[in-house]
């Protein structure tokens, strides 16, 4: 996305440009995912847009830290989809079991194919939604929503489904291979929150323990 610049309003903030116009802000989205090393640690190359998110109340902004009970739901998003155009829906965490050690990079939360529009709904899932689940200890991770736009609407026949109440098949995923694989090119829209372990995080990790 290329910035705008209104009423001489720039603001810079951890070396992002940033800008603002009547509570408006625009951002370069390469810049961010640069900034915050998404670009390399998880994709190639950056989306051109932000993708708008909202965990029930709570909105997403690119950076801020949200705990594991608030992402506890899956999220609302809206990009600039085309209804005739089928899309790929990703959350995942490039810093599994921590950033200073990902030796299960990266580790997969939420994967919905073939979403006509935006219309998640009517989207074939192939990764139940599973919260952030940080283990104690790990300082913050970098959870990663990405959405991609596929050529055509595709089989996934191959593709394993992976429920809410396990491990197998999340860990070291890698969204980049996985969107080389299907040709889907650069993500159209992205953002990133970051959390850390709070008191929900043995919740979910009982869940995938199949408890």
């Amino acid at each position: 996305m290329k910035f705008f610049i209104a009423n001489d309003v720039l603001l810079v903030i951890l070396g992002v440009s940033i800008c603002a116009f009547n509570g408006v802000i625009a951002v370069d989205t390469q810049l961010l995912f640069q900034t915050f090393q998404l670009v390399p640690d998880v994709l190639t190359n950056a989306p051109d847009s932000l993708l708008s998110a909202k965990f029930n109340d709570v909105n997403v902004n690119f950076g801020k830290e949200l705990t594991p009970t608030q992402v506890k739901d899956p999220p609302t998003l809206n990009w600039n989809s085309q209804d005739t155009d089928f899309y790929t829906i990703c959350m995942t965490d490039p810093d599994a079991p921590s950033r200073q050690n990902p030796t299960v990079r990266e580790f997969l939360h939420w994967l919905v194919v073939n979403v006509p529009g935006s219309d998640l709904s009517r989207g074939e899932t192939l990764a139940a939604y599973v919260s952030s689940a940080p283990p104690k200890d790990t300082s913050l991770h970098r959870y990663t929503l990405l959405v991609f736009r596929q050529p055509s609407r595709i089989s996934f026949e191959s593709e394993k489904y992976i429920p809410n109440n396990t491990r197998e098949g999340r860990k070291n995923f890698s969204i980049q291979k996985f969107a080389d694989k299907y040709n889907f090119g650069a993500p159209v829209a992205g953002n990133m929150y970051q959390a850390q372990y709070d008191d929900y995080v043995p919740i979910v990790s009982k869940q995938l323990d199949g408890q």
